[in-house]
């Protein structure tokens, strides 16, 4: 698998990761960020033992996000800890008070995931004072994207005032036309990048990062500046 040219363009995250080589050849391949499930229910999910064995093969340059459901302050503290994490991903009824609590005492980055059909809706974005939103629909079982696409053009207006991450349903097949919707400082994209869950398929990974990285000459055009999320 050859190492792809970073180019000007919006930010990866390859969600999902749960084993330690396939972490280390998305990160050599251009992605900017790994995301990492802490959610019992998702069949991705990792305890922290095993999230620390992924996060010691990244290079530096590449952020290690961990995603959680209405998590309690003991299991952020254990793994936030022990993973290593330069990011918390939020993707439940977290309140205001608590996202204060964590940017505060444990010094990493929080995204809160808003969504288009069920609270916390994007118009809730001002509830929370976060450097960026993840968006996407809100429907299926899980609180994540569940691999449904949307209309991804319904995140627009909200990322040309804040720092948003487009998610639900990316592809390597897709993800240009949502770019081209939504135009977002980064994608996100788990399930449509896998052989089986947990598993990525690392060629859906290759055309998924070549994919995003030709449409950044949709930004020089509308004259987006991109900014940095992970």
């Amino acid at each position: 698998m050859s190492a792809l040219q970073k180019t000007a363009g919006p930010q990866i995250k390859v969600c999902g990761l749960t084993v330690p080589e396939e972490a280390a050849a998305c990160a050599a391949m251009g992605a900017d960020a790994i995301g990492l499930v802490f959610y019992p229910p998702s069949p991705r999910h990792l305890e922290a033992d095993r999230a620390a064995a992924i996060t010691a093969v990244l290079p530096s340059h590449v952020s290690a996000v961990g995603v959680f459901v209405n998590p309690t302050w003991e299991m952020l503290s254990e793994i936030i800890l022990r993973s290593r994490l330069g990011g918390v991903q939020l993707h439940g009824d977290e309140s205001p008070a608590l996202i204060d609590q964590i940017q505060e005492h444990f010094g990493v980055k929080v995204i809160k995931g808003l969504f288009a059909e069920r609270p916390p809706y994007f118009a809730d974005a001002g509830r929370f004072s976060v450097p960026a939103y993840l968006l996407e629909c809100g429907r299926g079982a899980q609180p994540g994207g569940n691999a449904l696409s949307w209309d991804w053009g319904a995140a627009a207006a909200f990322a040309r005032s804040h720092s948003t991450v487009l998610s639900g349903g990316l592809t390597p097949d897709n993800v240009a036309a949502a770019i081209a919707a939504a135009l977002p400082n980064a994608v996100d994209a788990s399930s449509g990048l896998e052989a089986a869950p947990g598993r990525k398929d690392l060629r859906k990974v290759e055309r998924f990062l070549k994919a995003v990285r030709e449409t950044n000459l949709l930004y020089e055009r509308a004259g987006i500046s991109l900014r940095p999320v992970f």
